[in-house]
């Protein structure tokens, strides 16, 4: 296919939230993934600067190169040696985990490895609603995004936006190509990366986990949450080797537990698809609520609760909403689930109260669409003006 004609496009993908199953899918049982609607979203302008720009407000990172300084990059390269001489290039070295660098790396080596052929001057601008290291997803909004665009442009899958359209999605193949070019981005930035983000972020709706296969379940609903980050600082690696370590020292009390949480994601699934195909119930959503309670629980049995969380939990409870910690745990992130007949001031007053423990706050939905491509016409003023002024 011939490059794209369209001067500019834009593209958004969401984030990701873990639903039920953080810790004990490490240990080989079922975890729920789920697209969070906060989203990353793309502006990609082609130019005739013989230059490439990338734009990433969030991070205060604004770097552009001359077409004819990659050019060489490419001479006689194969895959793998791509990355080493854009190390070398960017002077990015193999251990740098900075966040700008790695974002910085994923762009130029997708961008020559799909423009490989006839380098293009292109502008990409990329900003997120997503808070960037907070498990929420954010690296791998960014890759689809990236990837669904670079591809859009060079012609690899097509511009499925008509006339009359807002918002499109590509098809299955389409959307296969997409995210496995993310899933490349995504390695770049992680290393070893279980593939799960990037899925969420490509299909969207709730995916379930198991052993390394990923599937994307159909006909989902949309529910409604609070997303609280306590901004409490952790590393997922010492939380994850103290969750090994205790059940290194009690087996026969921790197996159960991981038995049970991949239970919890189980029953969980079947509530979900009843929900979709029967309609949502009040029993449903009683159920959804015990199992939020139940695996929050089991959580801080495995030892990765936290006070932060300890207090979301009470502050939502008095409310009567239900609340669990998604992700790493002690500290971080947590969601608390709304019901469609939540009053609108008693989501206020806990996001207040909330945000007056030092916490951030947003009313947000999980089962959201996965990437998109959209009109301006679809995006809001606020989210133009920020890729628009670069």
């Amino acid at each position: 296919r011939a490059p794209m004609q369209t001067r500019e496009f834009f593209v958004s993908a969401p984030g990701k939230v873990i639903l039920h199953g953080e810790h004990s899918v490490v240990h080989g049982q079922v975890a729920l993934a789920v697209s969070l609607n906060l989203r990353t979203f793309l502006q990609l302008q082609s130019t005739s600067s013989g230059e490439v720009h990338i734009n990433l407000p969030n991070i205060d990172t604004f770097l552009s190169w001359e077409i004819t300084a990659l050019q060489p990059l490419l001479a006689g390269c194969k895959d793998a040696d791509l990355l080493k001489r854009l190390r070398e290039f960017t002077r990015i070295s193999e251990d740098s985990t900075d966040t700008r660098s790695m974002a910085v790396l994923a762009f130029l080596y997708m961008y020559l490895s799909v423009f490989a052929e006839s380098l293009a001057s292109i502008t990409v601008s990329v900003w997120s609603e997503l808070p960037t290291g907070a498990g929420l997803g954010s690296s791998a909004a960014y890759n689809v995004c990236l990837s669904a665009g670079l591809l859009s442009a060079r012609g690899n899958i097509s511009n499925p936006l008509t006339p009359q359209q807002e918002s499109a999605r590509w098809s299955k193949e389409e959307m296969e190509l997409i995210n496995r070019w993310a899933f490349m981005g995504e390695k770049i930035i992680h290393g070893n990366p279980s593939g799960v983000d990037n899925a969420v972020g490509t299909w969207g709706g709730f995916l379930r986990y198991h052993a390394g296969n990923i599937t994307p379940l159909s006909w989902v609903p949309v529910l409604r949450i609070l997303l609280t980050n306590t901004k409490v600082p952790r590393s997922t690696k010492v939380l994850v080797s103290g969750v090994k370590d205790k059940i290194n020292k009690f087996p026969s009390v921790l197996k159960p537990v991981l038995e049970s949480v991949s239970a919890v994601s189980c029953v969980c699934e079947q509530t979900l698809t009843e929900m979709a195909e029967r309609g949502p119930s009040a029993e449903h959503y009683n159920i959804l609520e015990e199992l939020i309670d139940i695996n929050q629980h089991h959580l801080n049995v495995m030892g990765v609760g936290h006070s932060s969380l300890d207090t979301l939990c009470r502050v939502t409870l008095a409310r009567g909403l239900h609340s669990k910690l998604t992700g790493a745990g002690g500290g971080g992130c947590g969601i608390t689930l709304l019901r469609p007949e939540t009053d609108t001031t008693v989501i206020q007053s806990t996001v207040e109260e909330l945000k007056a423990c030092g916490f951030d706050c947003w009313e947000t939905s999980i089962g959201a669409p996965g990437v998109q491509q959209h009109s301006s016409a679809a995006l809001s003023q606020h989210i133009l003006k920020i890729l628009s002024s670069y």
